[in-house]
């Protein structure tokens, strides 16, 4: 398991090959529980890898999310909940008075992004510009803009 890079079912084989002699499993059924556990670490790892590369500020999600106390529509949220607009490559301005939740709902729609599999980039304005104007110097932008644009969701929050 360590030459075919299957780090996931390796932690748990000792422990499973313990179970399966004691309840004498066929040879399948091991085999099978080491692939089902390796496919869900490998999921388990690649959202733990897409979180952290999208830079989100907090962490928030909508199961904190209060749709009621929010200014947005109730039938605007489920729309843009079922994240189809993503997929049509529709654009997203949210705006409106500080305060009113509009960071904590963007941030939730990029979790909930996120855990679809998609990428996700979370940048303030002023880190955004400061990327831009650091790339400026060695002529590099064009590189970081596309690295950047990699991504489903692009998110530029303003606070």
């Amino acid at each position: 398991m360590r030459q075919l890079e299957m780090p996931h079912a390796r932690a748990l084989a000792p422990e499973l090959i313990a179970t399966a002699r004691a309840q004498r499993w066929e040879p399948a059924e091991i085999i099978k529980a080491l692939f089902t556990e390796e496919t869900a670490g490998r999921a388990r790892s690649m959202l733990a890898t897409r979180r952290k590369a999208a830079g989100f500020p907090t962490g928030k999600t909508f199961d904190a999310w209060d749709p009621a106390a929010s200014s947005i529509p109730a039938p605007t949220q489920q729309a843009l909940r079922t994240l189809e607009w993503i997929g049509r490559r529709e654009n997203l301005v949210v705006c409106g008075p500080s305060g009113t939740g509009k960071t904590f709902f963007l941030e939730a729609l990029g979790q909930q992004a996120v855990e679809a599999g998609m990428r996700v980039a979370w940048f303030r304005l002023e880190d955004l510009g400061a990327l831009i104007r650091a790339h400026r110097t060695d002529d590099s932008v064009t590189r970081a803009v596309t690295r950047i644009l990699r991504a489903y969701l692009v998110v530029i929050d303003d606070s």
